[in-house]
């Protein structure tokens, strides 16, 4: 059994197509074919069933997946480590981003990239559950989100600042005069809303059951369309309130709703090996005057 066939194996069990985890692993799909063939024969099991139209785990692949895994992640940990002792010299830090943290993400890392020019940042913005599920498959090193509203059992969530679920919109509109915007005040205006799935739209769905007297015009899973439509026109949206970091143009009103709080959080697994370039960049984010901001606003 060789490392490589695993990381063919996982890969054809995830898409269950092996021309597309050919395609995905930059080889002929004959190559893929021939070492899942040779890993089932050391193994002496059937690990898929074939036919013309497409393939499944048989039972013994589903016991198999999870154990690959652990050992693929294992084997990255160890190159991982060894990395980690040339000083941070080389490497690749995998990071997960919500949108609404995209704002306060630039300052730290321009800082990163000078400090450590050798390391490469891959930099993946996604919804918070399709994150997670990069978190637990070990192919992004942290997630920076809001906390969920529920606590997943194999991650840790260290708090780096508090905000808001706040009413946004251009900087001349009569709604950003106020102190506090209560929902009945909301109804008067047209609405932007960010789509299900993204978590001020979480948040906000978890405030306002009742949503038959706002009027919703358009609903966007983009949180940068979202902010320039609300600069451009009339529409007012609901957003974490940093997410207007450094947009210009744009006010936002803290909803006047119980329990008004998003807390912004690095997520990490348990248990796990965390390299020191992320230990790094999360001291460089903690320090930056984005968070600084952020935390000094609650002060």
């Amino acid at each position: 059994m060789e490392l490589r066939q695993l990381k063919y194996f996982v890969r054809a069990a995830e898409t269950l197509n092996f021309s597309d985890a050919a395609k995905s692993l930059n080889i002929a799909q004959s190559s893929l074919s021939q070492q899942i063939k040779q890993l089932e024969d050391d193994l002496d099991m059937q690990l898929f069933m074939r036919n013309s139209h497409s393939i499944r785990l048989t039972e013994a692949g589903e016991v198999m997946l999870p154990l690959a895994r652990k050992t693929i992640h294992d084997s990255e940990t160890c190159v991982d480590r060894i990395h980690d002792l040339k000083k941070l010299l080389t490497g690749t830090l995998n990071i997960g981003v919500t949108h609404s943290f995209s704002s306060i993400l630039t300052e730290t890392v321009l800082s990163f990239m000078k400090l450590y020019p050798g390391i490469k940042l891959n930099i993946v913005y996604k919804q918070m559950n399709e994150l997670m599920a990069l978190l637990a498959k070990g192919e992004i090193d942290f997630v920076l989100a809001f906390r969920p509203t529920c606590p997943l059992a194999d991650v840790e969530s260290h708090i780096l600042f508090q905000n808001r679920l706040s009413a946004v919109a251009r900087r001349d509109h009569p709604i950003v005069s106020k102190e506090k915007v209560t929902l009945a005040e909301l109804e008067k205006y047209t609405l932007a809303l960010p789509a299900k799935g993204l978590q001020a739209r979480n948040a906000f769905d978890s405030v306002v059951t009742d949503h038959s007297g706002l009027r919703i015009h358009i609903e966007l899973n983009e949180v940068n369309i979202l902010l320039q439509l609300v600069r451009q026109t009339n529409l007012v949206t609901v957003l974490a309130e940093d997410s207007i970091y450094n947009v210009p143009d744009v006010r936002s009103v803290p909803l006047d709703v119980p329990d008004n709080e998003m807390t912004g959080c690095v997520h990490i697994l348990k248990d796990s090996y965390h390299k020191q370039s992320m230990k790094e960049f999360v001291r460089l984010l903690s320090e930056s005057i984005a968070v600084k901001e952020r935390q000094n606003s609650w002060l």
